[in-house]
């Protein structure tokens, strides 16, 4: 009996033991090699170092249109901002390049511009337009963004504390795997949303504290903050006093999020899912009102009066097959409805200003509208500019101002039976 006492706790202490190395024995690893996008990466003070002012250039890949006190900002996506003296718009000039890796978008308060750059927010001081200067800078306030990679491929070696990633490398990679396994990389959801790979003139443009921006714009301004949509949140910054912003709660939504429009104290998100509606009564704390609901697709949306306008389009990040405009009575925020849904052919940004309409269709043009009757734009088409491939469009006063593949364009549509391109500053083709 002594004997068996001794054996069995012996016993007991050998089995675990045993099933550990049958396990191992249970699992074979092999090496397979395949084709992934392997990131680039720049140091952080590299990074945080790295906005500076540098010469006019060309155009090669426009992004997002800002307006501002005669001068529009273009983004060039992924590096930075055209500064455009624009007070007169049939010969804008490109006056500078605002140096900003990673950069999508902007807002301007005053005479500060805030970027998006990778990560952080920037605070720029354009005071002297032709010579801006960085006042202040929120680290890590977008966590996570990277820049547009092929969707075709896995990404491999993601290290987010080797610093930023800047670019990717298309290239063979081994590694070790479990035997049956396929690749442990998983696709990555990225925020950017970039454009698509795609005389004389009178006209008064008054002062004002805050710009315009486009249809597509993840960034706008309401008094003292700044509000911006990254992924499926809204953040939300104090800008009372610069330099010196400070960071509120983020606002976590049940959707991804991907555009912003401000209209009468609210905030309209276009989100892959439906419009989203927030109050600005607590501007500090932006509070849910209502959603209008529709299937996956890109929405940005714009408002006028009673109805908001909605383009939906078909496209890689969104995953939807719908290209129409709808239109949603709002006249009670708390219940928005569609009233009606109109055909398009690719449609991205939209502007509306005194009922005249314009819809950025993709590769089939500029189109626009008469929408004094919501139920029957579609029979009241004014003008179509079909060579243009547009992305995104800001109307004011009789001034179009219109981001494209092709570069930016500007109309005078004062006389809407006769809409005239007044000046273009083509995109460099090498």
């Amino acid at each position: 009996m002594k004997t068996l006492k001794f054996i069995l706790p012996a016993l007991l202490l050998i089995m675990p033991v045993s099933v550990f190395f049958i396990s191992c024995q249970d699992k074979t690893f092999e090496e397979i090699t395949y084709t992934a996008n392997v990131p680039v990466y720049m140091g952080f003070d590299e990074f945080r170092s790295s906005v500076k002012r540098s010469d006019p250039r060309q155009m090669e890949q426009p992004g997002k249109i800002y307006f501002k006190d005669n001068y529009l900002y273009v983004n060039e996506i992924n590096k930075g901002v055209h500064v455009v003296d624009n007070s007169d718009p049939a010969n804008p000039v490109i006056t500078t390049f605002l140096e900003i890796p990673g950069n999508f978008d902007i807002a301007i308060k005053g005479n500060i511009l805030y970027a998006d750059s990778f990560i952080d927010l920037v605070a720029i001081d354009i005071s002297d337009p032709a010579n801006p200067v960085e006042i202040d800078r929120v680290e890590d306030a977008f966590p996570n963004v990277l820049p547009v990679f092929d969707y075709t491929y896995p990404v491999y070696g993601l290290d987010w504390e080797k610093g930023i990633v800047v670019g990717w490398e298309t290239r063979e990679v081994t590694e070790l795997v479990e035997k049956g396994n396929t690749y442990r990389n998983e696709m990555l959801y990225f925020d950017n949303t970039g454009a698509p790979s795609l005389g004389s003139n009178e006209v008064s443009i008054a002062s004002s504290a805050a710009g315009l921006a486009g249809s597509m714009a993840r960034f706008t301004l309401s008094a003292d903050y700044l509000y911006a949509v990254h992924n499926s949140s809204l953040k939300v910054f104090n800008i009372s006093s610069t330099p010196g912003i400070s960071v509120n709660p983020e606002i976590i939504l049940d959707r991804q999020v991907e555009t912003i429009f401000p209209y009468n104290d609210h905030l309209f998100l276009g989100t892959t899912t439906g419009m989203m509606v927030y109050s600005l009564s607590n501007p500090g704390t932006p509070s849910f009102v209502s959603v209008f609901e529709h299937i996956n697709s890109c929405d940005p949306v714009v408002i006028e009066g009673n109805y908001a306008y909605v383009t939906l389009r078909s496209g890689t990040q969104c995953n939807g097959f719908t290209n129409q405009l709808d239109v949603v009575d709002i006249s009670s925020l708390s219940h928005p409805f569609l009233v009606k849904s109109y055909p398009m052919f690719n449609p991205h940004g939209l502007g509306i200003e005194n009922h005249i309409l314009f819809v950025c269709d993709g590769d089939a043009g500029l189109k626009v509208y008469d929408a004094n009757d919501p139920m029957n734009i579609h029979m009241n088409q004014l003008a179509h500019f079909p060579d243009i491939k547009t992305y995104d469009v800001i109307p004011y006063n009789g001034l179009l101002m219109l981001i494209g593949s092709g570069g930016l364009y500007q109309y005078d549509y004062t006389d809407l039976d006769n809409l005239v391109l007044i000046s273009h500053i083509p995109v460099y083709v090498p």
